[in-house]
């Protein structure tokens, strides 16, 4: 694919000059441009390579001097990232998916594919599924009976969609992701050690081993519009209702959303995120990775946890938490920090210690 500078300027709604009709089909960083490419300087710091590369464009701070910079034409953008968001879209060239149904995909009579929808090989889709116009199955996906997905959606290979999951418009799903698979919900016949050791806190258990029984998943997943799941991640099915995932959110690689939990809209959650069941998630909560949050809590609106942060109570809307256990993200520094200081106000302790017993020695 090949764009004009013009038209990759209106495409993200930038301000552009100079030789507005060269061409590029790619992007790179300003010291391995080409002359075919657009080189990415959003910065003072990276323009400074720009002299190490053969760019001709590039896409630049909003008020950079480009004409000092060498360059024949360039894109001057207010927000980089958001300017990085539309480019990358526009450059992308997919994954290679071919059109129309595979011959080695088994679709059962009674799905209702929309127009245009596209089956790669070895991918099953079962009984009563509907799937929205313009949707790309990927190769052995695989879609249970009577699930509903909109329009325009990407299913990469080896996803899996279970049983009556209801999935919006324009869904994403990395390979391997799971999405109405059962819950860990589990009983045992009597008392477990489990249930002893929350309702004491930590005190002995008197519970003898058991075996563990099932409790069935009945209630599936309900997915708004527009969200993205990561590569390997799940999203288990409720036990009687539904575990939801509200619009625009975005979950990254390796991610666990448990059975009965529910997540507003446009959360973001990175690598290795763990939502235990029941928990509700507010609207715009950005989880860092690595964040565990226990079961039967609430997480406000427009929550920040850093990385590797447990949250094991309710942390109100609009805090910023990091640590285990979570607290405020300032609190939190200052804790570690007191915590360094440590060994130090232990020597100087003991100084005082030998100081003052020496002292007494002498009276």
């Amino acid at each position: 694919m090949t764009f004009t500078v013009q038209q990759i300027a209106d495409a993200i709604g930038a301000r552009v000059e100079g030789a507005v009709d060269l061409t590029v089909s790619g992007a790179a960083e300003p010291a391995t441009a080409t002359p075919g490419d657009i080189a990415l300087a959003m910065k003072p710091a990276y323009a400074e390579r720009l002299g190490e590369g053969q760019a001709e464009v590039a896409i630049l701070w909003a008020d950079a001097d480009w004409k000092a910079l060498g360059l024949k034409a360039a894109v001057l953008v207010q927000r980089p990232r958001v300017a990085m968001a539309g480019l990358t879209a526009m450059l992308d060239p997919g994954q290679g998916y071919g059109t129309g149904i595979h011959p080695t995909a088994i679709i059962e009579a009674t799905a209702q594919l929309g127009e245009n929808v596209s089956v790669g090989p070895m991918a099953y889709i079962g009984a009563n599924v509907q799937i929205g116009a313009g949707s790309v199955i990927g190769p052995q996906c695989y879609i249970g009976e009577a699930t509903r997905i909109g329009c325009s959606a990407i299913l990469h290979p080896g996803v899996r969609i279970m049983a009556r999951v209801r999935i919006g418009e324009r869904f994403v799903a990395q390979p391997g992701a799971v999405v109405g698979a059962d819950g860990l919900s589990f009983v045992t016949p009597e008392e477990s050690t489990v249930e002893q050791a929350r309702a004491s806190l930590g005190d002995a258990v008197t519970a003898q081993g058991q075996s563990w029984l099932r409790i069935h998943s009945l209630g599936s997943v309900v997915i708004g519009d527009d969200v993205e799941l990561g590569a390997n991640s799940c999203v288990d099915s409720g036990t009687i209702r539904p575990t939801e995932v509200g619009n625009g959110c975005k979950i990254d690689n390796l991610c666990h959303v448990a059975h009965n939990v529910r997540v507003g809209h446009d959360c973001l959650f990175a690598a290795l995120v763990g939502v235990a069941g029941s928990t509700v998630i507010g609207n715009n909560v950005i989880l860092g990775g690595q964040v565990g949050v226990t079961d039967n809590t609430t997480v406000g609106d427009n929550v920040v946890a850093g990385g590797g942060t447990k949250i094991l109570s309710k942390v109100p809307a609009g805090r910023v938490v990091l640590g285990y256990p979570a607290m405020k993200m300032d609190t939190h520094l200052e804790t570690y920090k007191a915590l360094r200081r440590l060994p130090r106000l232990f020597t100087e302790v003991a100084k005082l210690q030998k100081a003052v017993f020496k002292s007494d020695q002498n009276d």
